[in-house]
């Protein structure tokens, strides 16, 4: 299968710090994959994102996101990959509407100079119905709650019509019920888009049923990687996992 992202013996250290937070990171993911990233905090599950997006640079081994080397090309790769980050502090007096922020997944698309075109709209507006917030579109972004503010991330990272979605922790500000629908919708994308997702999830009840694959990391590394079913399995979880990710 044509491969959506590999990591070979990568290595990331953060700016000022002697430590890699990855070590040795060795992982090929194919296209159309839904795979869950679970472990402790610090384990380098949010690195691993990063790194796979290039917002942060690895200084050993070799990092491809379509084929396409990043170091060197990520702007151009960057085009295709949608991003939802698990921290986004958004001030009280930020001007932005909620139709604003979603809109600006299409710049991450189309480029930031290029002119809003009114298919760009249409996309946008219907990211925005299809995650339920349309009806809040006119409000200021940053007089949201936690829950709406996460349903607009999603809506942005969708609206670039990406072909691979990383999610960090997509479900921490969400109600059970608003769970359950947001992942019902990830879902219907994955089956019906083929689109690659890495999902960041600390709890294992909140991983969607499309996931196929769940790795486990922990201490920069990835200590477990497999078929869902048999990763979650409660004798596993027992073994260790369990301490890992609750």
């Amino acid at each position: 299968m044509d491969k959506a992202i590999e990591l070979n013996a990568v290595d990331t250290t953060y700016e000022g710090e002697k430590i890699p937070c990855l070590k040795n990171i060795t992982l090929h993911i194919n296209k159309g994959e839904f795979i869950a990233v679970i472990g402790p905090n610090g384990a380098g599950k949010t690195t691993l994102l990063e790194t796979i997006n290039g917002l942060l640079e690895s200084n050993r081994g070799e990092v491809k996101v379509l084929g396409k080397a990043l170091r060197g090309d990520g702007n151009s790769i960057r085009k295709y990959v949608g991003y939802v980050p698990q921290d986004y502090s958004i001030d009280e007096l930020t001007p932005f509407l909620v139709s604003d922020v979603v809109l600006m997944g299409r710049y991450g698309k189309i480029g930031l100079l290029k002119p809003i075109t009114k298919k760009d709209k249409e996309i946008a507006s219907n990211m925005m119905e299809y995650m339920g917030i349309n009806n809040i579109s006119k409000r200021p972004i940053g007089k949201l709650s936690g829950g709406q503010a996460q349903k607009v991330m999603i809506a942005r990272a969708l609206a670039k019509e990406p072909e691979i979605i990383l999610m960090d922790e997509p479900f921490s500000n969400l109600d059970f019920e608003a769970r359950r629908e947001v992942s019902e919708k990830l879902i219907h994308f994955h089956k019906n888009k083929g689109m690659t997702f890495v999902i960041v999830i600390h709890d294992i009840a909140s991983i969607p049923k499309s996931c196929n694959r769940v790795i486990v990391m922990d201490n920069g590394r990835i200590v477990a990687d497999g078929n869902k079913e048999d990763i979650l399995k409660p004798e596993l979880l027992e073994m260790g996992y369990k301490g890992m990710v609750c």
